[in-house]
């Protein structure tokens, strides 16, 4: 009879420490996935305030432009609450960087509007024929990230003369007397690329080492997808770098026809040099 009310006894107290050890390991198990919770919310709460997205409003105050005629054009940046901001981060030398192509990417300019104390953005510029050009404004907002903020815009004349994008067979182009060959290390989507600008006097074929920073910088490379809808802003690998060569690294986000322009600066003046690729 004792023998067995000790043995009762022993199962009782056996069954007692397993279910506190089932109680203790659930109750770890729930803190756990709280503490996970809560750092996933807060990992998308972050997210969400990188996500916050800018929008940039592209104005001719003094009317729609007309070709070949100087106009006023005005930029205003706004946040998602549609506030006007009015501070932004100098990036190379600029609070705004404005890139105008035309719809088949023969023209090209690189502009920079001058902040007024509204906190808008005005330049007076001009469009050389009619028809659709593209608008890519990179700013960088004071204490946020930087943003490329677009808009296609109608300008009112006679448009010029529509042409296919050619691949160029020899990416070696000359512009102020030089001669700028380009080397692209890989045409592949989604790799890792290094181009590599070559400048020589265009006459002499002499090397040249002694260009001048742009923008704080020895050059600035602008790529764009044929359709204008992949954009991308380069800066070199070494900004302080004279010549003859100038390296950058990009990549090309998907397969397609892209314009490459490399803009430089020599004897205090600076010249735009065009190329045209296919990433396959």
């Amino acid at each position: 009879m004792k023998k067995m009310m000790v043995w009762s006894m022993a199962v009782l107290l056996a069954l007692l420490i397993s279910a506190c050890n089932g109680a203790a390991k659930n109750t770890e198990e729930e803190a756990h996935d709280a503490s996970h919770a809560d750092g996933h919310g807060g990992h998308d709460g972050e997210e969400a305030a990188e996500r916050e997205t800018l929008k940039a409003s592209f104005g001719f105050p003094s009317g729609a432009p007309k070709a070949g005629e100087e106009t006023e054009l005005s930029i205003e940046i706004t946040n998602e609450q549609g506030e006007r901001l009015r501070e932004f981060e100098v990036s190379h030398e600029k609070l705004l960087h404005l890139i105008v192509v035309d719809h088949d990417l023969k023209f090209f300019d690189h502009i920079h509007p001058e902040l007024q104390a509204d906190g808008t953005f005005l330049i007076r510029t001009s469009f050389p024929t009619g028809g659709e050009y593209k608008l890519f404004a990179d700013v960088v907002p004071a204490g946020g990230a930087g943003a490329t903020l677009t808009e296609w815009v109608t300008v009112e004349g006679p448009e010029g003369e529509h042409a296919e994008i050619a691949v160029d067979s020899a990416l070696r182009q000359e512009a102020n007397g030089k001669e700028v060959e380009l080397s692209v290390s890989s045409t592949k989507p989604d790799e890792e690329v290094t181009l590599t600008f070559f400048v020589r006097d265009a006459a002499t074929k002499k090397e040249i080492n002694d260009l001048q920073p742009y923008l704080g910088a020895v050059g600035h490379v602008v790529i764009l997808s044929a359709d204008a809808e992949q954009y991308i802003h380069v800066h070199p690998l070494d900004e302080t770098s004279t010549g003859p060569e100038a390296e950058f690294a990009t990549s090309f986000p998907r397969a397609g026809i892209y314009k490459i322009w490399g803009q430089f600066r020599h004897n205090d003046e600076v010249f735009t040099v065009p190329y045209v690729i296919d990433v396959k």
